[in-house]
């Protein structure tokens, strides 16, 4: 470059700063803007060596970039000085606009820092203007907003001298360039990274958008997406092949349903209860044939984007079987496996769901209203206490349950009164139709009798089998008249002969007939039948006990 001494610049010169400054911009990388910076430098500026300290995201500066001394960059490329040791060049020496001009006369305390530097060999200044081989000179690269992007070093003019105003200037207005080509660079590798990896997380969404459509389509059990929130809450908008097998219908009907169009009745209320993130229950939906299957269903809720709508992926298991065992199962562990009746564990079961341990007041005195208005429940309306007519005290029949009809066994002294009647029935002459023809025909015996039982009573009455010759039939809302009426009709049932290989055999039946009551257990009410069959039987010979 020229002196300042000069009364005008060459042509040339400016043509020189010209192209170096305007290959910044054909770097396409930010490795290739680094060393075009570097080569500038020695090409357009006259300085014999130039490094590019880069700002590494810690910090700290790496030297980035060498030119002009094959020596220089294989001892100073790559390494590392600390923000530190840096901060302390760019605060001492002289400010030359933003240039840093640290002289020899200073620089001997920077020899042991960690900031990589090279002194090229040369003979001492002769005069003030001469560069020392020890003299520093620092262009600091700074983006726009005043971030320091790295620190531009050059030695050993190619003149001999320190530089004067005008390549002082050339050097500062190639600096801020060369800050302008390394920002554009950062922002473009930027750019490119952000397009890599913005590419790669496009690609892997799209192959697990394929995962997990093939997982959603071939999986073997059923799946299927419902929207959440709007008009549209639970409508399913896609289903695989395995639920539209398991259910009979087509995807483009089911599309216009939702579970809670297709599920049991009785289990809308389980359905309601899980559909929900995490949720999981066992119910029935319905075929196409109008049938249903016991289903596992399992939610989960996914969104399509951060802020997008959010769905309700199913997985929709088949276990009918299953519930067929265990239906099976329940069935085998509450019902007598010969005559297929509830046996007595259910018939208990039954009976106490529906007594419970507090006995209903005996309305025989005069209802009472307590001052100081409604108190606490007792079935007949709040703030009431009877009198019980036996002994005058009034009786709070404590807290009381509306869902709860109490069990009263009839007195007798009032007409239309009804209850839940117990017909305890023991058959007559089974003992010797066992011992005669064998237990299989008794087995045979045993099976008509509850057939024709059963074929005897309501379809809400229960007739259950208490083993051996012993069954027991519950009967609710019944009166006095009308149990001791169906005692007779089931007796007159089961007289007629009985068919057993080719032979006609004839068991009796004895009956019992007690009241069940709430304050009473369920080994109570049946003792108490049992009791007044036995009583019945024994009131009656043993010829007319077989001939009923």
């Amino acid at each position: 470059m020229e002196t300042e001494s000069e009364p005008y610049v060459r042509l040339a010169s400016l043509r020189q700063l010209h192209l170096v400054v305007a290959q910044l911009s054909t770097a396409r990388s930010l490795a290739d803007t680094l060393q075009t910076v570097a080569d500038g430098v020695v090409e357009g500026l006259g300085f014999e060596i130039a490094a590019v300290n880069l700002v590494r995201p810690e910090g700290d500066l790496v030297v980035a970039a060498v030119a002009g001394s094959q020596g220089a960059e294989a001892m100073m490329a790559g390494r590392v000085g600390s923000r530190a040791s840096w901060d302390r060049r760019l605060s001492m020496g002289e400010a030359w606009g933003n240039l840093r001009f640290i002289p020899y006369t200073e620089g001997w305390v920077l020899d042991d820092d960690d900031v990589p530097q090279w002194h090229t060999a040369g003979p001492a200044p002769q005069g003030p203007d001469d560069w020392h081989p020890m003299d520093r000179l620092f262009a600091p690269l700074y983006a726009s907003d005043s971030e320091l992007l790295g620190v531009l070093t050059v030695d050993k003019p190619r003149n001999g001298r320190r530089p004067g105003a005008w390549g002082r200037e050339a050097l500062q207005l190639y600096s801020s360039q060369a800050a302008i080509a390394l920002s554009n660079a950062r922002l473009r590798s930027n750019m490119q990274r952000a397009l890599v990896r913005l590419e790669r997380e496009q690609s892997a969404l799209r192959a697990s958008e394929e995962s997990f459509r093939q997982a959603f389509e071939y999986a073997p059990s059923g799946m299927a997406v419902a929207e959440m929130g709007g008009d549209q809450h639970g409508r399913l908008i896609r289903i695989n092949d395995a639920l539209c097998r398991l259910l009979g219908r087509p995807a483009s009907a089911m599309r216009r349903y939702s579970f809670s169009d297709i599920v049991h009745p009785e289990d809308i209320g389980t359905l309601l209860r899980t559909s929900a993130e995490g949720g999981q229950a066992e119910l029935r939906l319905a075929r196409r044939d109008g049938s249903y299957v016991w289903v596992s269903l399992r939610n989960s809720v996914v969104a399509d984007t951060a802020d997008g709508p959010r769905f309700l992926l199913t997985h929709v298991e088949d276990i009918e079987d299953r519930k067929r065992h265990e239906l099976q199962l329940a069935h085998r562990a509450s019902h007598d496996s010969l005559t297929g009746l509830p046996n007595s564990a259910e018939l208990r079961a039954r009976l106490n769901g529906r007594l419970c341990a507090r006995a209903a007041p005996t309305i025989s005195g005069v209802l009472h209203a307590e001052a100081g208005g409604p108190g606490e429940g007792n079935g007949f309306g709040p703030g009431f206490q009877f009198e019980d007519a036996g002994s005058g005290v009034l009786a709070s029949t404590g807290m009381y349950d509306p869902h709860h009809t109490h069990a009263v066994p009839p007195t007798g002294t009032m007409q239309g009164e009804k209850g839940l009647a117990v017909l305890f029935c023991d058959l007559d002459g089974f003992k010797s139709i066992n011992d005669r023809f064998g237990h299989n025909c008794g087995d045979a015996v045993l099976v008509e009798v509850a057939r024709r039982l059963s074929a005897g009573v309501r379809d809400n009455d229960t007739v259950a089998r208490m083993g051996g010759d012993e069954f027991v039939v519950l009967t609710d809302g019944v009166g006095p008249a009308e149990a001791q009426d169906l005692a007779v009709r089931l007796r007159n049932a089961i007289i007629p002969p009985i068919r057993v290989d080719g032979r006609a055999v004839r068991v009796g039946a004895s009956f019992g007939i007690g009241w069940a009551g709430c304050g009473m257990t369920a080994e109570e009410v049946l003792q108490s039948a049992d009791q007044r069959m036995y009583v019945e039987k024994r009131s009656r010979s043993k010829g007319q006990r077989r001939a009923g």
